[in-house]
């Protein structure tokens, strides 16, 4: 079990003693609450207490209809841009074509016609004078006021029956949590928390990521409490239920190594109870002197308050209830957290608080102390680099882009020039996330932008824009593509590729040799046969970690301009692809297999270890420096 579930437990019950005397002198005859929610404790967000969306909206140019040579002269239009900016742009003007370079890849036409819209409006944005602040205030800081990294509201009083939505201005990112205090009342004690994603333009409804559905007295399936989770959207309405208890346990598989639904589930509370597992901790606190029966054990309880908090991980969203993993929720495609704009409730629920935690927010460039060590230096085009590394990254993951800088790209091969880092990030639906990339852009000359709104099924753009990078833009001997959430020992790499001593027809990282194709359509990495029709994929390496040689590189650039590279939407595995097709074309192609490439973690000795947080990069890093050698963080 992941160790952010470790303290919750001892948190949940100190909340619930707290709640005790709150619950029993609050009726539970009263109507749940629609709860106007603070901004860090201070000033409430009037949208968020109206129940509409932030000031900034979706611009209706964003619409489908929009024409490619309209979407192409918006998005390359020539503009007066300065230094600072021509360098977040060198591999934009190189992309024009991809709105040709749709097939295969989900989404891929409606991701660079939104792009055109938010483009437009990010660039009026920046190019119009502030206006409208009065008092010293700065258009900086009142983005910094809407892109909260905390929202909160305690002792929260009751309003109206129509439901409570607490907006979420610039999205969910890894690590960010929605905890909820509350108790299940009314008539059947349902309830149902939605994490829904943007307004599309003509849709009257947004996109559900996550719809979780409490019935305590069952459905038409079962007459036992069960939590629903599924997602929805208007192209395919309902998507498939995942059930807890399920009917079919012995198909459920893992989220970020968690189970997705917990198998104490449904147990009987007596097996429990002499296992020492306390059936429910709210119970300790009974409400109007109702004692509960013995039944299966369930995480809610009619009448009885709870602790329970929705987590961002990297597979799934997870859900703890008073300190007890319950469920786990694995993304579906283009249903990413990045796209979450709004939690709603509703139901029969007293809510007493609810708190947003870990929300992303980008530093103040004024105050950080070492700003020139971070920023980096223009790449002389004069001199060839040893190693180019590409880095996935998505607009709101601010921290985990401020984490890189502070560790591993402060290696001396990078300091000194002989090797370069460069962030790879498509445009946001939001407006504030992407004036706050820019600024970002702008400070740290570090990030390449992407001319596509930023959709997992799109990530084999990014490895394409990284061999354009480190093949057109500069000449790097070798290309390395990895992720944000991925710590680089950039001396082993290099250490490694010099021992290896090949600088053509390599591919270089923890190579997959015998894989095949998801079938399951609920699969994140769901593959049609369509899509691929043979049983087994060529050798690739996995995505976390892999270098490929100048030529191959070079060969992925020319393809994509003469209109033959074949896209598909699993970036690692579509490497792996157009190796294989330049190998039958003549390129004798190396396999170097790595193994100290983890792709799930980190173990000591690591060239790349992935998953890893800010605080595990910094963790990482300080060991590195102390210890001088590759040591995991964690508990020990």
């Amino acid at each position: 079990m992941k160790k952010w579930f470790g303290g919750g437990l001892i948190a949940s019950l100190f909340m619930l003693l707290i709640l005790r005397y709150g619950i029993m002198k609050n009726p539970t005859r009263e109507r749940y609450l629609t709860v106007p929610v603070s901004l860090n404790g201070t000033n409430p967000l009037e949208w968020i207490n109206s129940g509409l969306s932030p000031a900034v909206q979706n611009p209706e140019s964003t619409s489908q209809v929009m024409s490619s040579d309209i979407v192409v002269s918006t998005l390359f239009a020539p503009r007066n841009f300065s230094n600072e900016e021509q360098r977040s742009l060198q591999t934009w003007e190189h992309l024009k074509q991809l709105i040709d370079h749709t097939q295969g890849l989900p989404n891929a036409a409606e991701a660079v016609k939104e792009a055109a819209g938010v483009w437009n409006s990010l660039m009026a944005s920046v190019e119009e004078p502030t206006q409208g602040y009065t008092n010293g205030s700065s258009h900086a800081n009142v983005r910094e006021k809407q892109c909260p990294h905390f929202l909160n509201k305690m002792n929260a009083t009751e309003l109206d029956n129509s439901g409570y939505k607490l907006g979420v201005p610039c999205g969910l990112t890894q690590g960010s949590s929605i905890t909820l205090i509350g108790a299940p009342n009314g008539l059947l004690g349902n309830f149902q928390i939605d994490l829904t994603g943007e307004p599309l333009p003509g849709e009257p409804d947004p996109p559900i990521i996550l719809h979780y559905n409490v019935r305590l007295h069952g459905d038409k399936i079962t007459e036992d409490p069960v939590i629903v989770q599924n997602t929805w959207t208007v192209a395919h309405d309902w998507g498939e239920e995942e059930r807890c208890p399920s009917p079919t346990p012995e198909k459920l598989k893992k989220v970020d190594e968690l189970d997705q639904c917990n198998k104490i589930v449904g147990r009987n509370d007596s097996l429990l109870s002499s296992t020492g597992i306390s059936s429910n901790i709210s119970r300790r606190f009974p409400v109007l002197g109702v004692q509960p029966k013995i039944k299966n054990y369930f995480p809610f309880k009619q009448g009885y308050p709870f602790v329970a908090t929705l987590r961002v991980g990297s597979e799934g969203i997870q859900m703890t209830v008073d300190g007890k993993h319950i469920t786990s929720f694995a993304y579906r495609e283009t249903l990413e957290p990045w796209l979450i704009s709004e939690v709603r409730i509703s139901g029969d629920l007293k809510l007493i608080t609810i708190l947003a935690s870990g929300l992303p927010t980008s530093e103040d460039s004024e105050h950080i102390i070492d700003l020139e060590a971070l920023t980096s230096a223009p790449i002389s085009l004069k001199r060839p680099l040893d190693l180019f590394i590409g880095v996935f990254s998505t607009a709101n993951n601010f921290k985990c882009r401020m984490a890189v800088r502070r560790t591993w790209m402060q290696y001396n091969a990078v300091r000194s020039g002989a090797a370069a880092v460069r962030f790879f990030v498509g445009l946001h639906k939001n407006q504030l996330v992407n004036e706050e990339l820019w600024k970002e852009a702008r400070t740290y000359g570090d990030i390449q932008l992407m001319p596509f709104v930023d959709y997992y099924s799109l990530i084999t753009w990014k490895t394409l824009a990284i061999c354009i990078f480190g093949t057109e833009v500069v000449s790097a001997k070798f290309v390395m593509k990895t992720d944000d959430d991925a710590f680089v020992r950039m001396d082993e790499v290099l250490a490694s590729l010099s021992r290896i001593k090949l600088t053509n027809g390599l591919l270089y990282g923890l190579i997959n040799s015998d894989s095949r194709p998801h079938r399951n359509t609920e699969s994140k990495w769901y593959i049609s046969p369509e899509e691929w029709h043979e049983d087994t994929y060529p050798p690739w390496a996995h995505g976390p970690g892999y270098v490929v040689s100048h030529d191959i590189a070079k060969a992925v650039y020319r393809k994509y301009r003469d209109r033959h590279l074949k896209m598909f939407k699993l970036e690692d595995v579509a490497m792996g692809i157009w190796i294989a097709d330049m190998k039958k074309e003549g390129l004798k192609v190396h396999y170097e297999k790595e193994q100290r490439v983890y792709n799930e973690g980190c173990k000591d000795g690591y060239v790349v270890a992935h998953y890893q947080g800010p605080r595990e990069m910094l963790c990482l890093w300080q060991k590195l420096q102390e210890a001088k050698r590759a040591t995991c963080c964690g508990d020990r």
